[in-house]
């Protein structure tokens, strides 16, 4: 009651595949599956290059408060920032 049954879900799907038919329904599906791969793959790349501008810039910044020396790498990002 209020629920939906298996019957009625078979229905369902039987007026989706002969409105759309089996190859565009195919071809959606695998798009569908290629964009949340992408988006996935995306975001585990995020991840690993967790490092951006502003966190150079601050580590760059931090090293100049406490007196460190700055290597040769160092001395050019902060040249490239201003």
């Amino acid at each position: 009651m209020g629920g939906i049954s298996i019957w009625q879900l078979l229905i369902v799907v039987l007026i989706v595949v002969l409105l759309f038919g089996t190859k565009k329904l195919r071809g959606m599906g695998s798009d569908l599956g290629s964009a949340v791969k992408g988006f996935k793959k995306a975001m585990s790349d995020e991840e690993q290059g967790k490092k951006d501008a502003d966190f150079e810039q601050q580590k760059l910044a931090d090293k100049k408060e406490q007196g460190e020396p700055l290597n040769e790498q160092d001395k050019a990002k902060d040249k490239d920032r201003v």
